[in-house]
């Protein structure tokens, strides 16, 4: 094995087929969109060079910026409440349930593995109101209270959004950070126990700074992914009422797929991945910024 790994040749020839593959399928549709950014136009009518034209029209699009504000919000919101359902969930699996963590760990993972339209389809239901209500405003009338109209309005549209992605993501979230936690030594956690650090001393002074770097991962992962939202969007509320859901990535499908603007929508995708990459950026700087105070503190 050491030979064939410190020969170049053979190096070369192992990597060559997933390297062009890689090529072929993520590096040269990206430079693609990228190219589109100058240009105007489709497939059909043809191609128009604008230079900067795009992102002139970015800089002044009222929609674009709506659309942005909207991206941000339901990153910040989903992202925290992800990561604290599931980091929360985590501790009850290794500090309360432990071994016998292991059903409940089964039973709220599983929305993860379902078709997100499908969950998109249900919480729908669940909150309808036409042509028969569903068991949310039931539960409602039930108390004395009136039905609401859930999708007639952003807020609330917005409420069912969260609702939904915190119910189907907090167990993957859980299952990344149980893995985290259980890797911290029992010797720390019981010499801790023994200095009298209990509760909610134990969890801030010795868990969380030792769990710091999964707890990061995911919040990157979830900040990305959440950015990145669109078919449970799409599924709920289509961007509605009006764009008051929309988001970016829904912009962008429709600017491309229902107006066949690709120019445009390949700038809408560089403006998403700058602002992905912006916002990683941040977190990580963030904390690095904490952990060296931390240092600093001790």
């Amino acid at each position: 094995m050491r030979d064939v790994l410190g020969d170049r040749k053979a190096i070369v020839i192992l990597l060559a087929p997933a390297l062009a593959f890689y090529t072929l399928i993520k590096l040269v549709p990206i430079l693609w969109s990228l190219g589109l950014t100058f240009f105007d136009g489709n497939v059909l009518r043809g191609y128009e060079p604008v230079g900067f034209g795009n992102f002139t029209r970015l800089v002044g699009d009222s929609v674009f910026w709506e659309a942005t504000a909207f991206t941000l919000k339901y990153a910040l919101v989903a992202t925290g409440l992800q990561v604290a359902a599931g980091y929360l969930l985590a501790i009850l699996y290794v500090f309360v349930l432990r071994k016998g963590s292991a059903l409940l760990r089964t039973i709220v993972f599983f929305p993860v593995i379902l078709p997100t339209v499908a969950v998109g389809v249900l919480f729908k239901r669940l909150f309808g109101i036409h042509p028969t209500p569903g068991p949310v405003n039931s539960i409602i009338e039930a108390f004395g209270g009136q039905s609401l109209d859930w999708f007639a309005s952003g807020d609330t549209s917005f409420l069912v959004l969260i609702l939904m992605d915190v119910w189907r993501s907090m167990g993957f979230f859980a299952v990344l950070l149980f893995a985290g936690l259980v890797d911290i030594p029992e010797e720390v956690i019981e010499s801790a126990r023994m200095d009298g650090a209990k509760g909610a001393r134990l969890i801030r002074h010795i868990v969380l700074p030792l769990s710091l770097p999964v707890l990061l991962s995911a919040v990157v992962f979830a900040v990305n992914s959440t950015l990145k939202v669109f078919d449970s969007i799409l599924a709920i509320t289509n961007g509605g009422p009006g764009t008051e859901t929309q988001p970016l990535t829904l912009y962008m499908y429709r600017t491309v797929f229902t107006y066949n603007e690709y120019g445009y929508g390949s700038t809408l995708a560089l403006a998403l991945t700058v602002i992905a990459f912006l916002v990683t950026i941040v977190i990580f700087r963030s904390a690095r910024k904490d952990i060296t105070a931390d240092k600093a503190a001790r």
